[in-house]
């Protein structure tokens, strides 16, 4: 592979979760010479504790119609999948505002226009960058079984399926004993499933993370641990990071630090509307049971999936700052509420983990070259997509910087669009 090794074919990548990951093999694969900068090994915050669910078909955002009817009694539950630290309510609040204002249905369609442009290809893409790894295996097809019980009684014509319907995404309802014949594990209780097929899930992924950063590095990727505690604008052009031991030049800088990632910015005048959305997980090592597909309790809004350390359940949204401790009874009420969808599964022993997802108030992403900062380009608050966006944003940023994305592809992710 021929790589540039100038100046002007030096690019730096501020973190090196699965975004900065994927932008810096997309950029290997242009040909710049790369270094990525993160205080963790790659694959460590939020690329790690994910459901590993990868959709083309993920282009639904959270700001749905009728949300804002269903906000106080997710609050109100104790074990429901929403909650608000109290005494960030100050910065929670303006957030909300914005985002119940994308709740409309014109406006949803919009966002999901965008959401789909960021996933159409992920599933290829990934296949492309493990191809020659030895670890092809961490990517499995797969569906997405999505799991009704009680009253609610789906149909195709919800816009939450319209939206994907209307992309390609196959989409079948199944009942009764048809769903246990998809997964034998899931109780009876469930009457109704909405199955999406043709997509895959990845079966570690914070260790994909890894294989795909050690791939980089193989292809000549720098890594460098540090803690970049603030951005300058250098005298003569390009940025400087500043870490407690150093300065670090960066005449080209892909800033995809997640939730930082606004922190960072402030330095340089720049203000955003990036909220810390923290998720949670439950990772049962001896489950006693199984699951062929990602599953979906859609009233419950978790997703289980089986994964190399075991059966993982993850889910609930807390608003909360990303420097709060965290409230692990958040991640302790998903091990009841998946033995109700999984009446067989033993609960003891788990793992609690906690992450934190950087998420604007329209659900997209910002990706792109910052007004008035020429040479610093975005790429964060991906909300509860990362995993699935990561590639084709890491395909655009990289086109952003030898000119070949054009602005009708990348113009509803501009990061300069909230004013």
């Amino acid at each position: 592979m021929g790589r540039r090794t100038a100046a002007s074919g030096e690019v730096t990548i501020l973190g090196a979760g699965i975004v900065g990951v994927c932008c810096a093999l997309s950029l290997q694969e242009k040909g710049y010479a790369v270094t990525l900068i993160d205080r963790q090994p790659p694959g460590e915050a939020a690329s790690y504790g994910n459901a590993g669910v990868i959709s083309p078909w993920s282009c639904v955002p959270q700001c749905m119609p009728g949300t804002a009817r269903q906000i106080p009694g997710w609050l109100l539950s104790a074990d429901g999948p929403v909650s608000i630290r109290w005494r960030d309510l100050l910065t929670t609040i303006p957030w909300a505002l914005r985002f119940l204002a994308n709740t409309r249905a014109s406006k949803v369609e919009e966002i999901s226009r965008a959401m789909a442009g960021l996933v159409h290809d992920n599933v290829d893409i990934y296949r492309r960058f493990l191809n020659g790894t030895g670890h092809e295996n961490l990517l499995r097809d797969s569906w997405y079984v999505n799991v009704f019980c009680g009253k609610a009684n789906p149909a195709l014509s919800d816009l939450a399926w319209k939206l994907r319907t209307e992309k390609g995404a196959p989409v079948e309802i199944v009942k009764g004993g048809q769903i246990r014949d998809i997964e034998p594990a899931i109780s009876e209780d469930y009457h109704t499933a909405v199955i999406i097929k043709d997509q895959a899930r990845a079966a570690a992924p914070g260790r994909l993370c890894k294989v795909l950063a050690d791939k980089a590095r193989a292809q000549g990727a720098r890594f460098v641990q540090a803690e970049v505690r603030g951005i300058e604008k250098a005298p003569e052009g390009g940025f400087v990071l500043v870490t407690p031991e150093d300065r670090l030049p960066a005449p080209r800088l892909v800033l995809a630090a997640g939730i930082w990632s606004a922190d960072l910015l402030k330095s340089l005048g720049v203000k955003l509307p990036l909220i810390s959305e923290r998720g949670y997980h439950l990772e049962f090592s001896d489950p006693g049971v199984s699951l062929n597909h990602s599953v979906a309790d859609v009233q419950g809004r978790f997703v289980v999936s089986s994964m190399e350390g075991g059966l993982r359940s993850a889910g609930t949204a807390e608003f909360a700052h990303h420097s709060a401790p965290p409230r692990y009874q958040r991640a302790d009420m998903l091990g009841p509420q998946t033995r109700r969808l999984l009446p067989a599964l033993n609960i003891e022993p788990n793992e609690r983990w906690m992450g934190v997802r950087p998420s604007f108030p329209d659900n997209l992403p910002a990706i792109g070259e910052l007004r008035g900062h020429a040479g610093l380009f975005a790429a964060f608050g991906h909300s509860h997509y990362g995993l699935g966006m990561a590639p084709v944003t890491g395909r655009l940023i990289a086109g952003m910087i030898d000119g070949s994305s054009s602005n009708a592809e990348t113009s509803a992710y501009a990061p300069d669009r909230f004013g």
